[in-house]
């Protein structure tokens, strides 16, 4: 009874397998919880294009912005767990358990990381016609009227970015968030803002163009690719560090074989010279994780900012 008992599970599992084996059967879709246009969907589309290249099936970005990634995450997480609904997630996607108590899934027990793709530095922008050219400007004017900053939402990298500034400059910016960054970026460009930490991916053009001014990166060290900009903490904030992240997951259970060839296209496709000189020209460092490694890095953030959320004071708004 035994043998055929086990002889009936290794027949059983060699459909499930062979199925797996042709992964992925039709086109897949990579959840951007954002509007169109920011970091994360540029990213997104960059590694979606990547992935139809090596798998011959179409890859397709879904924008589906709301509660700072909330909306997105949702419908990724009751997502069948076939590998076909993938989720390009940012920062936020781990602050917010620690800001908002009734997510409608777990974010620990809900998704499975597949990868951190990229790390991006933020640049502190202003529009051209608020006076200020350093960090210790803006600090002078935050103390002396009212400050507006823009973020994708609460709990976003620009929001924790530019409280750490309020938390360590003793200022108080007023926080005005949006469904995504790029809305934010649109106000700020038409002058209905004073100032938003944005990507070096998002502010470049508009940099370049003369629509924004930069005024300070939130590294540790200046930036290669833009070395006349200072970093925060020589402007008078010694210490200072704020990083934007971003990364794919997927549905909780996703099956091995479908994992394990998602990570490793997905590193294959970051650790490419082409994307990999992309994001460098942009001032981005490509990474390229695995799932265990992603995990682990996830965690950390959680715990770090779990501490710098209740140092500087940030609430739910």
């Amino acid at each position: 009874m035994k043998t055929i008992t086990s002889l009936l599970s290794i027949l059983l599992a060699v459909p499930l397998t062979c199925a797996y084996a042709v992964y992925p059967d039709r086109p897949i879709r990579i959840i951007v919880p954002f509007t169109p246009g920011g970091s994360t969907d540029i990213l997104a589309r960059m590694i979606g294009q990547k992935l139809t290249d090596a798998w011959g099936q179409n890859v397709v970005v879904e924008n589906r912005p709301g509660a700072n990634g909330v909306v997105g995450a949702e419908v990724t997480a009751r997502a069948n767990p076939d590998g076909h609904t993938l989720l390009m997630i940012a920062i936020g996607h781990a602050i917010n358990p620690l800001l908002q108590t009734k997510l409608p899934y777990d974010t620990e027990k809900d998704f499975q990381p597949i990868g951190l793709t990229a790390i991006l530095p933020l640049m502190l922008t202003v529009h051209p016609a608020l006076k200020i050219n350093t960090v210790q400007d803006l600090i002078t004017l935050a103390k002396s009227r009212p400050v507006t900053y823009g973020s994708g939402g609460i709990g976003s990298s620009q929001h924790l970015a530019a409280e750490l500034i309020n938390y360590m400059a003793k200022t108080k910016m007023t926080h005005v968030p949006y469904k995504g960054g790029n809305q934010g970026l649109q106000d700020l460009i038409g002058g209905h803002l004073d100032v938003m930490p944005q990507t070096i991916l998002s502010a470049a053009p508009h940099i370049k163009s003369g629509k924004l001014r930069a005024i300070g990166i939130t590294t540790s060290k200046r930036n290669a690719a833009w070395p006349d900009v200072p970093t925060v903490a020589e402007s008078g904030l010694k210490g200072y560090e704020s990083l934007a992240w971003y990364g794919i997951v997927g549905p909780a259970k996703l099956p091995q074989p479908v994992l394990t060839k998602l990570s490793e296209e997905t590193i294959s496709a970051t650790r490419s010279s082409d994307m990999q000189a992309a994001l460098l020209k942009q001032g981005a460092e490509p990474v390229g994780s695995t799932p265990r490694e992603f995990a682990a890095f996830i965690q950390n953030e959680m715990a770090k900012y779990g501490r710098v959320i209740k140092e500087a004071g940030v609430k739910p708004e």
